[in-house]
């Protein structure tokens, strides 16, 4: 095994934080249709457009992306798909924080 010097660590460390960080943007710019409720992924995890578990809702799960105060966004339950920011999954775990 080739021991690993330092500029070669810090090249693939950038590298790797270059990757993650456009990988995000990546999926922003991806998700571009909006999730039915017929999809089978939204069927097999219950996504209902419109929650009606009090408190629990897509704009508040730890799975959304985008800005806050859009109504769809991309989830990374449903790759390539927006959601309803007031939308409800079984996949659905409180934003820390």
């Amino acid at each position: 095994m080739k021991p690993v010097n330092r500029r070669h660590f810090l090249k693939l460390a950038s590298t790797s934080v270059i990757g993650l960080t456009l990988g995000g943007t990546a999926l922003r710019a991806n998700a571009q249709e909006q999730l039915q409720a017929d999809d089978p992924t939204a069927k097999a995890l219950n996504y209902t457009p419109s929650s009606t578990t009090e408190g629990s809702n897509c704009a508040n799960c730890m799975y959304i992306q985008g800005s806050d105060g859009e109504q769809h966004r991309p989830c990374a339950i449903f790759p390539g798909k927006l959601v309803n920011a007031e939308g409800w999954c079984s996949a659905w775990v409180k934003k820390p924080g």
